[in-house]
């Protein structure tokens, strides 16, 4: 029914005809700071009137002074390194663990049958629920607060690249098996080529929850980090340095997640996509 109603709506073959556009149409220049720009304006606008109270959110310029205090101090750089070290190990245990997993479940059916119910499992499982044991188990020192970093990005990378393996068009297989390819082979050009899509959305997505569980684990006694900055701060109701701590952890997502996506829009410079 849907191909009977285009095509009587098709324009005939003949005369020039003006396709009219479905997508969302060329890049805005710029077009991501245009909404954080207004959020700032509205907020700056407020303070100025008196509408927000200073105690609940400071201003914006009381917060850009607080930073330059920080700054100058050292202190705001020591925590972002502690956090940046924290976070990105834990992301690469995580994503590396979770990329070899999900090779071994894609292209093995025992290993397919190992591992994915346990994975499956662990899913449903939020991390955070995991925290009480895995403290248990390692104490509360820096080895609890990376491993419980990997293990969220290990789900989140497993499930992205296992979808991307078991989406692979099963006659590139047939084709690889009639052309006598090696497992090797077989690896390099059909099953890595086919998994990138979902290597990438993988990477986005673990990177992603790996600052989302910094925030946590970061003020369960830890001793450095913007999460125990904020936790200090919140004892003294200092909000201007709870908010810069904020926009430190904003900050470091949308950066990890725009460098990934330059990354990806090259080497999959040969997808065509809505966003293309």
């Amino acid at each position: 029914m849907t191909l009977n109603v285009l095509t009587r709506n098709a324009a005939p073959a003949t005369g020039h005809v003006r396709r009219r556009r479905l997508g969302p149409g060329r890049p805005i220049p710029y077009g991501r700071a245009i909404g954080p720009l207004l959020v700032l304006a509205v907020w700056s606008i407020a303070s100025a009137t008196g509408v927000l109270d200073p105690r609940l959110l400071s201003a914006p310029w009381t917060i850009f002074s607080s930073t330059g205090h920080l700054i100058a101090t050292g202190e705001l750089q020591e925590h972002m390194l502690a956090s940046l070290q924290r976070a990105l190990l834990g992301f690469l245990i995580g994503a590396s663990a979770g990329t070899a997993l999900a090779v071994i479940a894609g292209v093995s059916r025992i290993g397919e049958a190992v591992i994915d119910g346990p994975i499956q499992i662990k899913r449903a499982i939020p991390t955070i629920g995991l925290i009480p044991l895995l403290i248990l188990w390692l104490g509360i020192g820096e080895t609890f607060k990376v491993v419980i970093i990997a293990l969220a990005a290990l789900v989140y990378m497993y499930v992205s690249v296992h979808s991307g393996l078991t989406g692979i068009d099963h006659r590139f297989v047939e084709l690889a098996e009639v052309q006598n390819y090696t497992r090797w082979d077989f690896l390099r050009h059909v099953v890595f080529p086919g998994a990138l899509p979902g290597l990438f959305v993988g990477l986005r997505l673990s990177l992603t929850f790996s600052w989302l569980i910094l925030i946590t684990v970061e003020q369960i006694n830890a001793l450095s980090g913007i999460g125990y900055m904020m936790s200090q701060a919140q004892m003294y109701a200092q909000t201007d340095v709870i908010v810069v701590g904020l926009v430190v952890y904003g900050i470091f997502g949308f950066a990890s997640d725009t460098l990934l996506r330059l990354v990806e829009r090259r080497v999959l410079s040969w997808r065509r996509t809505l966003t293309s």
